[in-house]
């Protein structure tokens, strides 16, 4: 049959080449066997992992948490609302007469997890702030009042405490040093107010600093994080938390940032014990060592933290600490730049003698100091008693925040802090405000800062050249009333 059907395509189809006839033929046969395996579904093996497992088992360790701050303002004649057309000026008062205080509540929403069966609960400090109610809703829809047992704002971490009536399901801590961009990692939370949500992806970078505070050393993931993420855990694929979501850069898509556990874990003990976090202080101003820099004092490499300057009186102080050194090394530690040289001093406790590696005169030096605990408003910069007067702290800017804010070049400081209620809030100053010129001098590091805003001026006020989501304008920053000339 098939001999007949091949000299049939020979004489019809290819009369002068009878041979071709058997390529056409397997190739007739080729396209029927490739359509038949169309029709048929093929199994393909998952080339991602599931969630699900690991979901139904942590979930009821992940929590929602809602708070209520309550707020007062002048009421209004004839409206409802706290606030009106005339505000609280002197028009409004000159007809109206001072009216009386109206109460009027704020909401919020935001995620936790249990970290002990007990009932510890681990979130962000933002999510409770300030918050006059707080209310934990468990997996099961269980309620539960909270209570605020520690807080760090520097670090934005919270621990609060309910009272289970019963053991309650935990999750455990992983390892955040052991974690590797490009691993998979979800987040269980609730964002925009829709419970227990499941998003996964992967570590996308490890210690980035965004200007949130000076202890910065966020892990990057682009598992979707968005309002009501804040606080919630940030799991491995072990079903470990190595991290507490936290941040988004509202700009982007895919891009947010966690606190790393063991940062949290090593805050548990004080914020469990003293309800605040106990730091280390050294007593120095520091900058980083640049090449120029390393081949004038005979490095072997740019690294360390060059000190600029020594607090009277401090533990370096009487360490034997001078301008001029360049801190190698704490506890046996290296230490590569002035970030790492706050990092580690930080996390050492108060009242211990330490030994601090020195490079002084083309030579090594170690030198012991005892660790004093570091006071709120302190910063590596030297500018700590600029913060109580304006009620702001600044940090260096960073190649990182270079990048993220996209200045052209190292420019300016940025504000990490600001005191609700001081000259800076007053001003309508905000964390990660870029501060560019001061009374029209441009400002490149937190020294220019200080020695700018440390020369009185006639009338006791400032003008600031200012950066805020690209945008640049100018504020008026005014002395407290008892500070003015």
């Amino acid at each position: 049959m098939m001999g007949q059907y091949e000299r049939r395509l020979g004489r019809r189809g290819c009369p002068r080449y009878p041979g071709i006839s058997i390529v056409f033929s397997f190739l007739f046969f080729m396209v029927f066997l490739g359509s038949t395996a169309m029709a048929a579904p093929v199994a393909v093996s998952p080339s991602v992992p599931s969630f699900a497992d690991l979901t139904e088992k942590l979930s009821p360790a992940v929590v929602n948490i809602s708070t209520t701050k309550i707020l007062k303002s002048q009421r209004i004649p004839g409206g409802n609302l706290p606030f009106g057309p005339f505000g609280n000026d002197e028009f409004f008062r000159r007809f109206f007469g001072d009216q009386p205080e109206r109460e009027y509540k704020q909401n919020s929403l935001g995620s936790g997890f249990i970290i002990s069966a007990d009932g510890y609960i681990f979130t962000n400090n933002h999510v409770v702030e300030k918050a006059d109610k707080i209310k934990v809703k468990l997996s099961d829809g269980r309620e539960y009042d909270g209570e605020v047992k520690g807080k760090d704002a520097n670090t934005d971490i919270a621990l609060i405490k309910i009272k289970p009536t019963a053991p309650l399901t935990a999750v455990a801590f992983g390892d955040s040093d052991r974690v590797r961009p490009g691993d998979w990692v979800f987040a269980i939370g609730n964002p925009f107010g829709l419970d227990h949500t499941v998003t996964a992806g992967i570590i996308s970078a490890k210690g980035r600093v965004i200007g949130s505070g000076p202890y910065d050393n966020f892990l990057q993931t682009d598992a979707s994080i968005n309002p009501g993420n804040s606080g919630g855990p940030l799991f491995n694929m072990k079903g470990e938390v190595v991290g507490i979501n936290t941040a988004i850069v509202a700009q982007g898509q895919g891009i947010g940032f966690a606190i790393p556990i063991n940062m949290a874990k090593a805050l548990l003990p004080d914020l469990k014990g003293k309800g605040y976090v106990t730091r280390g202080w050294l007593g120095v101003s520091a900058q980083d060592v640049t090449d120029d820099i390393a081949r004038n004092l005979k490095l072997k490499e740019s690294r360390g933290a060059l000190v600029s300057e020594v607090f009277e009186g401090d533990p370096a102080d009487k360490g034997g600490i001078k301008a001029g050194d360049v801190i190698l090394g704490i506890e046996g530690k290296p230490i590569d730049d002035t970030r790492g040289l706050l990092m580690a001093v930080a996390g050492l406790p108060v009242g211990k003698k330490v030994n601090v590696r020195i490079w002084r005169d083309g030579e090594e030096k170690t030198l012991a100091v005892l660790i004093a605990e570091r006071k709120d408003g302190k910063r590596i910069s030297g500018s700590d008693r600029l913060s109580e007067t304006f009620g702001m702290t600044v940090q260096e800017i960073t190649p990182e925040m270079m990048k993220y804010f996209k200045l052209p070049a190292k420019t300016g400081v940025i504000i990490t802090d600001v005191v609700s209620g001081g000259a800076a809030d007053d001003a309508g100053l905000r964390p990660q405000d870029i501060i560019l010129e001061i009374n029209r001098q441009k400002i490149t590091s937190p020294e220019d800062y200080a020695e700018i805003l440390s020369r009185r001026t006639a009338d006791g006020t400032y003008l600031l050249r200012i950066k805020r989501n690209g945008a640049f304008f100018f504020v008026t920053l005014s002395l407290p009333e008892e500070k003015k000339p």
